[in-house]
């Protein structure tokens, strides 16, 4: 299961690398999902199986805990009084046989003050004295924080004074539900059953239903029968079981299991629904509709004159070109992708993806309008007009040579055989009515066909207007064919996505349910807090 933990959280870092560099989760969804390597007091020990208990104190400065480790321990191993604000050690009282060979790996060993014991009662039992978490200090908390994943039990001690101390209870409110918690209301000579009852009411707000608190006096003069210093420890000792210790240390791994499952589908919540993307695509259709045609009527008067320049000559100068694609038409676009990406971000997607691929299409849009317009001019100009007309062209410039011709032959076939019969007959040659006739007839034979072609020769400038707005059409399918592929894109990649988190959330569901521990002693679940 150790190997299986380590592998899901390799895999949701790989994942969550890649949702990062795809822009579905931003760095701090990153950090957030990042956890670090399942830590516990196993690590600690050279015989893992059989490990003593780690219980540690923990409270404000002056509340008496590290009196209260000497009182058990019968001798001064921790530091006492006004050394303690300032102090940055973690004190641990152990088992002489108890060897902590881990320790110089985890920590360092110049903020650990270790001291050992004989006793038996004791010898499944790591006593650590951490430091005060809201003194001068800042490292003091830092130092507490480390230690805190190898802890089994936490004993929060209080004073009559100081039982409402505001750092000390918010890491118990952040940190409960991953220990089992024993309290203390220390120096109890100097308290009153009010701020006992009160301090049980505070724990009943932050989740203990029945919590276990002692009352214990440090003061070694005082010797009076409310001292429950002893009952403490008995306690300590009951707990002090493998068995006790190993249902600690599933409990840990299931807390650990339980927030990598929560953090995981608050990830997938922000990633959204895949069944908005059908009303996402009904929402933007009508949208590119208006802003095409608002283009193209944008686009009528600089087609105009570039149909007027077109016909003159199909290679523009610079001084004599006009955009199509200016920076009004840019910034129309530019409108219609933002509301787009808006209306992801108002569906609960996430717009950063979209954002990206967008980028391109528009840079390129100008790139198709300026293309495609060109070149469907220059194939317009080539062959203008439409086919009946061009065929029509060709049958009258073939009749304007091959009409005259026939012509001809017909008024030298006259000529020759009037000039043959008058030889003959000595009739006179032809007059001058056949001169006239005969050079009507040639004239009228090539005028006809030329008046025709000149009257259907193809209009340039209409066929450079055709072109172009047969170009803009073109154009403007390419660019709503890009805006269509980035979102078809986008839908894939988020269905990717989407699916590689729900499979780690499916894994982190089965590891959970693996993990459930039994718990059964009553007196132990009275210290755990509810998940």
């Amino acid at each position: 299961m150790a190997y299986e933990y380590s592998d899901l959280i390799a895999t949701i870092d790989d994942w969550a690398k890649q949702a990062v560099k795809m822009g579905w989760i931003d760095q701090q969804q990153a950090v957030s999902l990042t956890v670090e390597p399942e830590s516990s007091a196993s690590e600690l020990f050279d015989h893992k199986n059989d490990r003593p208990l780690i219980v540690a104190f923990m409270g404000g400065t002056g509340v008496g805990k590290s009196s209260l480790l000497n009182k058990l321990s019968g001798r001064a191993i921790a530091k006492t009084g006004v050394e303690r604000p300032t102090s940055r050690e973690v004190t641990l009282y152990h088992h002489q046989s108890v060897s902590l060979k881990q320790l110089e790996d985890t920590f360092p060993l110049q903020n650990i003050q270790v001291s050992q014991h004989q006793e038996e009662a004791n010898k499944q039992v790591v006593w650590v004295d951490m430091p005060d978490f809201d003194s001068t200090e800042e490292k003091n908390k830092d130092i507490v924080m480390q230690w805190l994943p190898y802890v089994d039990v936490l004993i929060y001690v209080v004073s009559p004074e100081r039982y409402r101390d505001n750092k000390a209870w918010q890491l118990l409110l952040a940190e409960g539900a991953s220990h089992a918690w024993l309290f203390v209301m220390n120096q109890w000579d100097r308290g009153e059953i009010v701020q006992y009852e009160d301090f049980k009411q505070q724990l009943a707000k932050a989740g203990f239903e029945s919590p276990l608190i002692y009352k214990t006096i440090c003061d070694e003069e005082l010797i009076l029968e409310e001292d429950e210093l002893p009952v403490l420890l008995k306690t300590i000792e009951s707990l002090a079981s493998t068995n006790t210790v190993e249902q600690l240390e599933h409990r840990g791994q299931q807390i650990r299991r339980n927030t990598i499952q929560r953090r995981l589908k608050q990830c997938s919540q922000s990633l959204g629904n895949k069944a908005v993307f059908s009303a996402l695509q009904n929402s933007k259709t009508p949208s590119w509709s208006n802003i095409k045609a608002q283009l193209e009527q944008g686009f009528e008067w600089p087609i105009k004159q570039l149909t007027v320049i077109h016909a003159k000559t199909i290679n523009i100068t610079q001084h004599d070109k006009i955009k199509l694609w200016d920076e009004w038409a840019q910034s129309r676009f530019n409108d219609y992708l933002d509301e787009l990406i808006l209306s992801v971000d108002q569906h609960g997607l996430p717009s950063t993806p979209l954002r990206t691929g967008l980028l391109k299409v528009r840079v390129k849009a100008e790139k198709h309008i300026q293309t495609q317009t060109e070149l469907s001019c220059r194939k317009s100009l080539i062959n203008p007009g439409h086919l009946v007309q061009r065929i029509s062209l060709k049958i009258v410039n073939v009749c304007e040579l091959v009409l005259p011709l026939i012509a001809m032959t017909v008024v030298g076939y006259q000529v020759f055989q009037g000039y043959y019969d008058s030889a003959l007959t000595d009739q006179a040659f032809l007059g001058m009515d056949f001169a006239i006739h005969s050079a009507l007839m040639v004239l009228i034979s090539w005028l006809i066909p030329f008046f025709i072609t000149k009257k259907m020769q193809p209009s340039l400038e209409k066929a450079a207007f055709k072109g172009l707005n047969q170009g803009l059409g073109v154009a403007m399918s390419m660019i709503e064919m890009d805006v269509k592929q980035v979102m078809t894109e986008y839908e894939k990649q988020h269905q990717l996505v989407s699916s590689a988190l729900n499979d780690l959330i499916d894994r982190c569901e089965e590891q959970v349910a693996a993990e459930k521990p039994e718990l059964g002693d009553q007196q132990l679940q009275r210290m755990l807090m509810p998940e």
